[in-house]
């Protein structure tokens, strides 16, 4: 079942002065927006000194499409590439990072994102058991060794406990959004969740979180039918969660302050954000479930700050009429847009969901594309605005890129997404809500940000945005800081050299 790649520099156990190295097993939820921060986690543990054994299922190893082993380039390396590199000596070691795949308990041809709902009762209930088989072989030494894990898993803490090794829950969204999920039974005491009809009064009573508005809750904590395969999950990670010895948080403590103290208050909890490939550039490491397109040429060859960037991210889906009106407004604005079409984005069986006579009404202004690098696509100087569907690691990218976002949240956090995005940062607008998105709004909301004075006012909230995240990661910053901390931390508890 699982595929090994030993690290050119051999064993756990080869470090320096013959003591064992710590080992982190690091393992991503089986999902696009997951895999990136978990990889780029890895190599920033690989680069302090610990051993890494990644595991991928063999579904998102395939779909990556990287041959056998995606760390093959940066294995053996030293590690001194990444901006989060402190001087502390463990850099000079080469990088020791194995690679490990498991099956999710479905064969590769099997459509995850058509059925979605199955797909999910496989993670709950079969994954499991493979992962637990692979970790009794990884965990040799159990002394040395922590599970690095998504939070999402509904395991981690049960199987930590068995062998004998400390749990880190790896939380791949904002602070906030654990918060809610880690305060279900507060939502359900006051009648805000798990009830017939919820609440629609404000909600002023979850630590840290002065308040928030039920339509600003994550899909999950919306619905009233709570029984489905991903509500059943999400119980079961957070019981999991709460015997969680640190939590890591890809996030920044001076976006969320006031969430990250209540959480601190419970457990050891690290904000250290924004996770990125080192230098904000393509991957050294493969992540992309999905073949790039290079859109570098054409962008060249358009004006700084005309081209409008849409993308709904890697997992959730829109409908055709939502995609029909989102088209009008593009259509209508007359704005230059690279859009990325995900073969799926309606559903499997409808591979061309754009309205008939789009491309050839925008041909020369416009340029649709089944994937790209976004890093790049949002570092590009013609890029002035971002469609999103305010997937996490789209909002710190943009925020990073400094560009202001059009937001259109889907599904799950990205409802919670926005508001921190809208509400408390100030760096995006709203573009409808599900199911009653309009053209006329899309095309008000495309020229106010790529033209008008909303767009000005923007551009200077993410630039603040973009100074918090930039003095976050330097040296002193608080995510740096937090992350020395929890290295030394786990360096103590897993008893490699210090």
């Amino acid at each position: 079942m699982g595929q090994q790649a030993v690290a050119a520099n051999g064993t756990a156990s080869a470090a320096a002065g013959g003591r064992a190295r710590p080992h982190a097993v690091v393992m991503p939820y089986p999902l696009q927006g997951h895999v990136i921060p978990a990889v780029h986690l890895a190599l920033r543990l690989a680069e302090r000194g610990f051993a890494v054994t990644f595991v991928n299922t063999e579904s998102v190893h395939h779909q990556i499409g990287a041959g056998g082993d995606i760390f093959a380039a940066v294995r053996g390396r030293a590690g001194a590439t990444t901006s989060t590199t402190t001087e502390d000596g463990d850099h000079q070691q080469e990088l020791d990072v194995r690679y490990e795949l498991v099956s999710d308990g479905f064969p590769l041809g099997f459509d995850r994102s058509l059925n979605h709902d199955q797909f999910m009762e496989g993670v709950l209930h079969v994954l499991p058991a493979h992962v637990e088989e692979l970790l009794r072989r990884v965990v040799v030494d159990p002394a040395t060794t922590c599970l690095v894990v998504d939070t999402f898993f509904v395991w981690p803490a049960t199987l930590a406990r068995k062998l004998g090794v400390p749990y880190v829950s790896f939380w791949t969204e904002p602070a906030l959004i654990f918060n809610l999920y880690y305060h279900m039974d507060l939502l359900t005491k006051h009648g805000h969740f798990k009830c017939k009809e919820p609440r629609k009064d404000t909600i002023t009573y979850i630590p840290g979180v002065a308040s928030i508005e039920p339509s600003e809750l994550t899909s999950y904590l919306q619905e009233t039918d709570t029984t489905s395969a991903v509500h059943r999950i999400i119980f079961k990670a957070f019981d999991e969660a709460r015997g969680a010895d640190y939590v890591l948080c890809n996030t920044v403590e001076e976006l969320e302050p006031s969430t990250i103290a209540a959480l601190r208050a419970d457990k050891p909890f690290y904000a250290v954000g924004p996770i990125f490939p080192a230098g904000f550039a393509r991957s050294a490491v493969a992540t992309s479930m999905w073949v790039e397109s290079d859109c570098s040429r054409w962008l060249d060859a358009q004006p700084p700050g005309s081209v409008l960037y849409i993308s709904f991210g890697s997992y959730a889906h829109v409908t055709k009429q939502e995609l029909h009106e989102i088209a009008g407004g593009v259509l209508a604005s007359g704005a230059r847009f690279l859009w990325v079409m995900r073969p799926d984005i309606v559903s499997s069986d409808d591979p061309n969901p754009l309205p008939e006579g789009f491309a050839g009404a925008t041909a020369g202004r416009g340029l649709v594309v089944p994937w790209c690098c976004q890093v790049e696509v949002l570092s590009h100087a013609a890029v002035g605005g971002f469609l999103t569907h305010c997937g996490w690691n789209s909002i710190l990218e943009s925020a990073w890129a400094g560009v202001p976002m059009l937001c259109f949240p889907l599904l799950t956090d990205q409802i919670t997404n926005r508001r921190l995005v809208m509400r408390e940062w100030h760096a995006g607008v709203s573009i409808g809500d599900r199911g009653v998105v309009r053209a006329d709004e899309v095309k008000a909301r495309i020229e106010g940000v790529m033209g008008g004075e909303d767009g000005v006012k923007l551009r200077d909230q993410v630039k603040k945005l973009r100074g918090t995240l930039e003095a976050a990661v330097a040296p002193g910053g608080s995510s740096r800081r937090s992350f020395d901390e929890f290295v030394d931390e786990l360096k103590r508890r897993c008893g490699g050299s210090h």
